[in-house]
C-alpha cells in the first residue's frame, strides 16, 4: 500500500513483490487517470497515443500500463542491496541507449525458466504498449537474452 499522500507507484520489477492489500482498486484507479488525461489533453489522438506526462516519465507510465494489463512484475528480496529475484515477470528500466526509451526485461530467479519464456512474454508486452500507442521493439542482448525497447510514436 502507498503511503498517505503518496501517489500510486507502479511495480517496475525491481521492488519488493506488490501487496495485494488494496492494490488492485489503486491500480485501476491509476489506470483509468493515465487514459482519462489522455483523453483530456491528446485531442483527437485520445487514448491512442501517450501523454505528454508519460513521455517525461517514461518508466513509470510503462509499468503502468503492463502491470494494469495483468502481466506480472518481477520482484527483488530487498534486505540487501541489489537483492535476488524472487518473482520471474517484467522489469521496466530506463534505456542505457537513449533518455527517451526505456527497456523491458524478463527476468526470475535461478531456475525459473525466465529466459526460455522471454520471447513469449516480452511480445505480450509490446502488444500490450503498441495497443497504447508506444513503439516497441525486441532484441537480442548480451548473453543471447531478449529485452524490449519501447520509445514514444513517432511524431508527425
Amino acid at each position: 500500500m502507498n503511503t498517505p499522500g503518496q501517489g500510486f507507484e507502479p511495480a517496475t520489477g525491481d521492488g519488493p513483490e506488490p501487496s495485494a492489500a488494496g492494490r488492485a482498486a489503486e491500480l485501476r484507479t491509476a489506470y483509468e487517470g493515465l487514459l482519462q488525461i489522455r483523453r483530456l489533453v491528446n485531442g483527437p489522438a485520445g487514448t491512442g497515443v501517450p501523454a505528454p506526462w508519460e513521455l517525461r516519465l517514461m518508466p513509470r507510465a510503462v509499468a503502468l500500463a503492463l502491470e494494469a494489463a495483468g502481466i506480472p512484475p518481477s520482484a527483488r528480496n530487498q534486505q540487501t542491496p541489489d537483492g535476488p529475484r524472487t518473482r520471474t515477470g517484467y522489469r521496466v528500466a530506463p534505456a542505457p541507449s537513449g533518455e527517451n526509451r526505456v527497456e523491458v526485461t524478463w527476468l526470475g530467479p535461478p531456475g525459473s525458466g525466465a529466459a526460455e519464456e522471454e520471447q513469449e512474454r516480452l511480445t505480450a508486452c509490446a502488444a500490450t504498449l503498441e495497443h497504447l500507442g508506444w513503439t516497441c521493439l525486441l532484441y537480442r542482448g548480451p548473453r543471447h537474452r531478449r529485452f524490449l525497447e519501447v520509445e514514444p510514436p513517432p511524431t508527425p
